[in-house]
């Protein structure tokens, strides 16, 4: 009754703090004064210029390739022209026509046309039947394969277009984080590294693809790069290489199926780290060649962790398709690189991203899968640590917790709860005469005629030995004692399905009925169990209350036995 009588203090004065709460929006909206209009005005007048987009000297200096887009025959027709350029991964563009000319950075968004996001583009209108023609400019890429995609045509199939890759873009971005966001709180309730290192490499990935995509500086730069672009993707890189392929032969079962490999993944591991931070320090050639041997690093590691998959596959481990799945765009993407496919080059960020944003995914679904076997093993665990071998039945431990459940509940709703303490008579004996097979068989019949005459099988449990316990939840000892007698009744029926002649099986029953007032578990299984010795001391074979006379209420005498 004390633990009931806190609680009921506990819910008033939750109630008493939350009440103030709840009433203080509703005061707040009382008090706010309607408004006038039907809209919702932002923001001031503002004397700011628009971002200068001309190109100052040294940054046309810088600007070695480029391209001529001729007028088509006959001249410019007049209307508007948009021109957009993609896949610029650092430096300067610069796009002009006549007296027109722009400079854009993709890691600045401050400096591009407003109406281009995913690209540096600019709309012009040539006049009627002008020949001059449109000039694109670029900074030196990196790597020969990572060029420029230029796309012209009517302002809003162009535009259209670039809005579509901002929003692949933005998207795998925000899965990365959400997913990021999840592991760590899997990492905070789990305290399994595995998450908080899927945290790491997530965030990673994030700060990768956004360097890569130009979204690290959109609306305005929110990271350091600046013009060190190149450097930032290379080490960035480096890093991403590292953990996805540590990752992919984990997942593909590597480790599994060559644990030997395992020193050799740390190692190329640790040294990708190293090269990610001793990129600063390049110069532009080697900085090239890193970036090379990068791509072809890649595509090795998309290599081996196939065939690690493949190999795990065939010793029957099927784990390793979440690897496989992980791994096959990334791998796909790659052979298409080699093979100098153009959609590739088109669409190289958005591939990009798109199959990391895949590989984020099949490795929080590995981990999940996971923690979910870890779950499943600690739950059988539990079951095993909380049931009695042989019977099936909860052991003491865990019946005294189911107890004390049933009096918590009994208590605050205010119903009888009632309990049998249960002892087979002379069990010694049946052992020492009949084997300990038929003993295990006898208190197998005897687990087996419990259940049957209860609702749930966690109200029987075996105490240890030949000791059992009947809980009967919301039943009353006048209740209980008629359905004891006839379970006590079918036990020593159910002696002769065991086809041993001369067995007799027989309990001993104490019934105890929890008190309304200061009686706790410890007293009642006490009562119950002195109420046993009762019926032990009075013949054996037979029910008694505890606290009544054992010969009064023996509705069956022992044999003495």
């Amino acid at each position: 009754m004390v633990i009931g009588g806190r609680g009921a203090k506990a819910r008033r004065l939750a109630g008493q703090m939350l009440l103030p709460l709840l009433l203080l929006p509703l005061a707040t909206l009382a008090q706010t004064p309607k408004p006038d209009r039907d809209y919702l005005l932002i923001g001031a007048p503002t004397a700011e210029q628009a971002p200068i987009r001309a190109c100052p000297p040294e940054v046309l200096e810088r600007l070695g390739d480029g391209i001529l887009i001729p007028a088509p025959a006959g001249g410019w027709s007049g209307a508007p022209q948009a021109v957009d350029v993609f896949n610029v991964f650092a430096g300067e563009v610069m796009i002009s026509h006549g007296d027109r000319q722009i400079c854009g950075n993709m890691q600045d968004a401050r400096t591009r046309d407003s109406r281009f996001r995913a690209g540096i583009g600019m709309v012009m209108v040539p006049k009627p039947g002008d020949m001059e023609p449109i000039r694109v400019a670029w900074e030196k890429p990196l790597k020969a394969r990572f060029i420029p995609t230029l796309q012209l045509g009517a302002p809003s199939p162009v535009q259209q277009v670039d809005t579509m890759r901002l929003l692949v873009r933005t998207a795998c971005i925000a899965i990365a984080i959400a997913l990021a966001l999840s592991a760590l709180m899997g990492f905070l309730t789990t305290r399994d590294r595995d998450f908080l290192v899927y945290t790491l490499a997530t965030a990673l990935l994030v700060v990768w693809q956004a360097v890569l995509s130009g979204l690290s500086g959109y609306p305005e730069p929110w990271l350091p790069v600046g013009s060190l672009a190149s450097w930032w993707m290379v080490s960035a890189s480096a890093l991403g290489i590292g953990v996805m392929g540590w990752v992919s032969w984990r997942l593909c079962g590597g480790l599994q199926t060559w644990p030997r490999s395992r020193p050799w993944v740390r190692r190329l591991a640790q040294l990708l780290m190293v090269l990610a931070l001793v990129t600063p320090l390049l110069p532009w050639a080697g900085l090239a060649w890193v970036a090379a041997t990068l791509d072809h690093a890649f595509t090795l590691v998309c290599v081996l962790a196939l065939v690690a998959g493949i190999a795990s596959l065939r010793r029957g481990d099927y784990q390793a398709v979440d690897g496989i799945a992980a791994v096959a765009p990334l791998l796909l993407m790659a052979l298409a690189d080699i093979a100098g496919s153009r959609e590739l080059v088109r669409f190289r960020v958005e591939a990009v991203q798109l199959s990391v944003t895949w590989f984020l995914m099949m490795y929080a679904y590995g981990l999940n899968r996971r923690l979910g076997n870890l779950r499943q093993q600690r739950d059988e665990m539990r079951q095993l640590a909380d049931t009695d071998a042989l019977t099936g039945l909860p052991n003491r431990r865990a019946g005294l917790r189911q107890l004390e459940r049933h009096m918590l509940r009994a208590r605050k709703d205010g119903l009888p709860l009632s309990i049998g303490f249960l002892d087979i008579d002379l069990f010694k004996q049946i052992n020492d005469r009949f084997g300990h097979e038929v003993g295990d068989a006898v208190l197998v019949s005897v687990a087996n005629a419990l259940l049957a005459a209860v609702r749930d099988r966690d109200d029987v449990i075996r105490m240890g030995g030949e000791e059992f316990l009947v809980l009967l939840p919301g039943t009353r000892a006048e209740v209980a004692l008629p359905r004891l007698e006839q379970l006590r009744e079918k036990i020593a029926r159910q002696a002769a399905d065991l086809h041993h002649d001369g067995l007799v099986v027989t309990v001993s029953i104490g019934l105890a009925e929890m008190l309304a007032q200061g009686d706790d578990l410890t007293a009642l299984l006490r009562r119950a169990d002195n109420a046993m010795y009762q019926a032990k001391r009075g013949g054996r074979d037979r029910v008694v209350t505890a606290g009544d006379d054992a010969a009064a209420l023996s509705a069956t005498p022992g044999d003495g036995g």
